[in-house]
């Protein structure tokens, strides 16, 4: 369990940071990079629970998704060559068929596209959207991550499938896709 007692520790004051390892590294070290990412698609995911509205089901699985993104987190904070005294958090084959079962179950609901969709449409559809857009950078950090060193594979796959379900999901809160604001191509050229 956690325990925090203070919260500003003045360990950061000349621009490093603390891994899970006890490691100290610049804050702009790509590991920070991409687990500082995540952190921020976590904190878009909460704005995307003010935006709900009736949908309990998926408020759910938001819940879920921000402990899952906690444990990615800590995952990407944790290097897996460390010798460690405890056992390291890792994401698990298990939370991406997850993923893979809301995407599946959601997009039964939907008909094939025939456009892209421009982010938009109802507040919650377009907070999914955002979430998207930020879960794909994580997603790019953590492959440039694991091109420099080794990852968990699945903090990849976790990603990947994340980022899918947000679409699906946007599209869900868009009136199960009725209200896509599709794009025009080349709609406003001359």
């Amino acid at each position: 369990m956690v325990e925090l007692t203070r919260i500003y520790t003045k360990g950061g004051d000349k621009g490093k940071t603390s891994l899970s390892t006890g490691t100290r590294v610049a804050k702009y070290d790509l590991r920070v990079e991409a687990y500082g990412t995540v952190d921020e698609a976590n904190a878009v995911l909460g704005m995307v629970r003010l935006t709900l509205g009736d949908w309990p089901n998926i408020d759910k699985i938001i819940a879920r998704l921000q402990n899952d993104m906690f444990d990615l987190g800590a995952d990407l904070a944790t290097p897996l060559d460390a010798e460690l005294s405890f056992e390291p958090l890792r994401v698990t084959e298990g939370q991406v068929e997850k993923l893979e079962a809301d995407i599946d179950r959601y997009n039964a609901r939907l008909q094939p596209l025939t456009s892209f969709i421009l982010p938009g449409g109802s507040a919650a559809a377009t907070q999914f959207h955002l979430s998207r857009t930020v879960v794909r950078r994580a997603e790019r950090l953590t492959v440039e991550l694991g091109d420099k060193v080794d990852i968990n594979p699945e903090a990849i796959r976790y990603l990947n499938r994340l980022s899918d379900l947000m679409f699906v999901l946007a599209r869900i809160c868009n009136d199960d896709g009725k209200s896509d604001v599709l794009w025009v191509p080349g709609a406003s050229r001359d």
